[in-house]
C-alpha cells in the first residue's frame, strides 16, 4: 500500500523533509528553501494568544437531555419536550493562573457549555460556584489585574490579592466559597456547575420568569485539601484533563442533573435583596430546586488545540425563549466575552467546527462577510445586503425573550438597594452551615495568604469583613493571622 505523500502548504510534493537546502556541502542555508521557511513561519505562528482568564481548560462534548416539563416557563425549543436531546460541547477552566499552570489548585472553575440547538447555539457561561466576587463588570479588569502575576515579581502576590478583597467587601462570600472545602475540586467530574448569572425565560404566553441553573455532579462532590492539592499538582499539573480524558475513554461518561431556580419577574422589586447581584444566592426556601434535565459527556475531543483552545462561548449566544436579566455582571460579559473571541481567534471564529452552529446546513444565515481566514464564500447569486428582493435571510419579527422594563436617568449609579441588602450575610450564613472541621480549614486557608501581607491596614480591613459576616468566624481567622505573623 502505498504511503500518501507530504506535501507543502500550497500541495506541492516535499523531496526532503531531512535537509534544508544549502550552498554546496555543508555551506549556508538558501532563501529559496520554501519548505524550510514556511515550516518555520507556520511553527512560530501554532501558538494564538492564550485567554486572559480561564485559559487553563479541558472539554468533552456530549448530550443534554430533558426528563421534566418546563414548557410552562420557556418556549425554547431544545427544552420543548420531556427525552429530547441536544448535542453538547462543555469546557472547564482554572481562571487565575496561565495555560501552562497546574489544574489541582485552589482557584474557581469555569463551566461554558455550548447546547448545538435547533434554533442556533446557546452559551451558557458559569462557574463551579453560585457566586463571584464582584457585583460590577467595571471592576472586572482590576480583580483579575489583583489575581494574576505581578509585573515586576512575575508571581501571584498575596499582598495584591488580599488588597484588592480589602477594597471589595461584596467578595467575602465568594472568598468563603473558595477557602472552603471546595476550594480544590479533586477533578471536574467531581463538582457541580452553576450559570451563577441571573438569566430570564419566556413562556409562550409572554410572561417572564428570571433564572439560575445548577448543576449538580452525579459522582458527588469530592475535593482536595490544601496539601493534597499541592502534592497532586507536583506529580501532574494536567490531573483534571487526565482524569476527564481517561474516564471518558474508559466509558465512564460523567454526568449532571439539572436544575433551575425560577422566580416570577414581578418578585424581582421588591425580594428583600438584589436577586442579579452575581455575589448572592436565592435561598432554595424561597425558590426550590426544579429539575430540568441531565447532562452527559461522552466523547472527548480529537484536537485539544482546534477544539478547546479555539472553542468559543459568549453568554449573549441566546436561542427564543431565553435572554438576559438586568444582572450588571452579565450585561458587562454579553460584550467582552464575544470581543475576546474577535481578538484571540479572530471575526470568523464563529466558522470554526467547534463553534459552528449546527442548526443551518451551511453556517450562520447572515449578512456578514469576509475578514481573516473567512471560509463560508458568498455564492454569486446571494445578495449581501438586507432587505433585498432575492429570497435572502430575513427577520421574524419575534424577541428572543420578553423586554427589560428600564426607567430613570442615565449616569453611573450604584445597584438599588433593597431591604436586606448586605455583602456579609450570605458568607455567614455559609461559614454557619459548616461543621467544627469544615471551619477549621477554611480559616486555616484564608490565614495562610492573609498572614503574608506586609501592611497593617490591608490586613485589618479584611479581618472586618469576616468579623461582619460572623463574629466567630472573624474572631477565629483575626486569631490564626496573628498566630502565623508572629512566628
Amino acid at each position: 500500500m502505498s504511503k500518501r505523500v507530504l506535501t507543502t502548504e500550497s500541495g506541492a510534493p516535499v523531496a526532503d523533509n531531512q535537509n534544508s537546502a544549502t550552498a554546496g556541502v555543508g555551506g549556508p542555508l538558501l532563501l529559496q528553501d520554501q519548505h524550510l521557511l514556511e515550516k518555520l513561519a507556520r511553527f512560530n505562528r501554532e501558538r494564538i494568544p492564550e485567554r486572559v482568564v480561564h485559559a487553563r481548560g479541558s472539554g468533552a462534548y456530549g448530550y443534554f437531555e430533558v426528563t421534566d416539563d418546563v414548557t410552562d416557563y420557556t418556549y425554547a425549543d431544545f427544552l420543548n419536550s420531556v427525552g429530547k436531546r441536544t448535542e453538547v460541547f462543555l469546557r472547564f477552566s482554572t481562571v487565575a493562573d496561565n495555560l501552562g499552570g497546574a489544574d489541582a489548585v485552589r482557584d474557581p472553575r469555569g463551566f461554558a457549555l455550548k447546547f448545538y440547538t435547533e434554533e442556533g447555539n446557546y452559551d451558557l457561561v458559569g462557574n463551579n460556584t453560585p457566586v463571584f466576587f464582584i457585583k460590577d463588570p467595571l471592576k472586572f479588569p482590576d480583580f483579575i489585574h489583583s489575581q494574576k502575576r505581578d509585573p515586576f515579581t512575575g508571581k501571584q502576590e498575596p499582598e495584591n490579592v488580599w488588597d484588592f478583597w480589602a477594597h471589595a467587601p461584596e467578595a467575602t462570600h465568594q472568598i468563603t466559597w473558595l477557602m472552603g472545602d471546595r476550594g480544590i475540586p479533586a477533578s471536574y467530574r467531581h463538582m457541580n456547575g452553576y450559570g451563577s448569572h441571573t438569566y430570564q425565560w419566556t413562556n409562550e404566553q409572554g410572561e417572564a420568569f428570571f433564572v439560575k441553573y445548577h448543576f449538580k455532579t452525579n459522582q458527588g462532590v469530592r475535593s482536595l485539601s490544601a496539601e493534597q492539592g499541592a502534592e497532586l499538582a507536583g506529580k501532574d499539573a494536567n490531573s483534571h484533563q487526565t482524569d476527564l480524558l481517561q474516564a471518558i475513554e474508559r466509558g465512564v461518561n460523567p454526568s449532571w442533573t439539572v436544575h433551575v431556580q425560577l422566580m416570577p419577574a414581578a418578585d424581582a422589586a421588591d425580594y428583600r435583596f438584589n436577586p442579579f447581584d452575581l455575589t448572592k444566592v436565592w435561598p432554595h426556601k424561597d425558590y426550590p430546586l426544579q429539575r430540568v434535565g441531565r447532562l452527559v459527556l461522552d466523547r472527548n475531543p480529537e484536537n485539544v488545540f482546534a477544539e478547546v483552545e479555539q472553542a468559543a462561548f459568549s453568554p449573549n449566544n441566546f436561542v427564543p425563549g431565553i435572554g438576559p436579566s438586568p444582572d450588571k455582571m452579565l450585561q458587562g460579559r454579553l460584550f467582552a466575552y464575544a470581543d475576546a473571541h474577535r481578538y484571540r481567534l479572530g471575526v470568523n471564529h464563529t466558522q470554526l467546527a467547534v463553534n459552528a452552529p449546527k442548526a443551518v446546513a451551511d453556517g450562520a444565515n447572515n449578512y456578514g462577510r469576509d475578514g481573516v481566514m473567512a471560509a463560508n464564500a458568498y455564492a454569486r447569486s446571494r445578495k449581501n445586503y438586507e432587505p433585498n428582493s432575492f429570497d435572502g435571510p430575513v427577520e421574524t419579527g419575534r424577541p428572543l425573550a420578553a423586554p427589560l422594563a428600564v426607567n430613570g436617568h442615565t449616569g453611573t449609579h450604584e445597584a438599588p438597594a433593597h431591604t436586606k441588602d448586605d455583602d456579609f450575610f450570605q458568607a455567614g450564613e455559609l461559614y454557619r452551615l459548616m461543621s467544627e472541621d469544615e471551619k477549621g480549614r477554611l480559616v486555616a486557608n484564608i490565614a495562610g495568604g492573609l498572614s503574608q501581607v506586609s501592611r497593617d491596614d490591608i490586613v485589618e480591613k479584611n479581618l472586618a469583613h469576616f468579623h461582619a459576616a460572623d463574629a466567630d468566624y472573624g474572631k477565629r481567622v483575626e486569631d490564626a493571622v496573628r498566630a502565623l505573623r508572629e512566628d
